[in-house]
């Protein structure tokens, strides 16, 4: 399988990433100015500040957040996969449900925050990542 093939997951994820970026700013920016915050004020990331901002401002900036932790595991998990031969037909469809799962969070977290509903779809979505890193694992371990 071709890396452009196989790594067309990371980059879907990637994109997904800008397309939560936007829609943060797009959120915040006419949220703070309508409440007079101004940038400077807003430097403490945890400040008082956000305490006067609409919950879906902060829903869309925690799920940004929330794409820069565990989903990098997932970039180098599958470029190491590839490297190491791993580019398969099934551990393609594990890396398109990861990607999945993934954006059924964003959506769930920034649209209705119900906890149950993300920590459902964070569960499977990590049940996936480790049965792709167990893949790897049998790779090295029974090449």
């Amino acid at each position: 399988m071709t890396a452009q093939v196989f790594l067309l997951p990371v980059l879907a994820l990637i994109l997904w990433s800008f397309v939560i970026w936007v829609w943060m700013y797009a959120t915040r920016i006419p949220a703070m100015s309508k409440l007079r915050i101004a940038p400077q004020d807003a430097q403490n990331p945890r400040g008082e500040w956000r305490g006067k901002m609409p919950a879906q401002a902060g829903w869309v900036a925690d799920n940004y957040n929330h794409l820069h932790e565990q989903p990098t595991v997932f970039y180098a998990l599958m470029v190491v996969m590839f490297l190491m031969g791993q580019a398969t037909g099934a551990t393609l469809v594990l890396g398109w449900a990861y990607v999945a799962l993934r954006v059924g969070h964003s959506l769930s977290q920034i649209i209705g925050n119900r906890v149950m509903v993300r920590f459902v779809l964070f569960l499977l979505s990590t049940l996936v990542l480790i049965g792709l890193v167990g893949v790897a694992l049998c790779g090295v371990v029974f090449a």
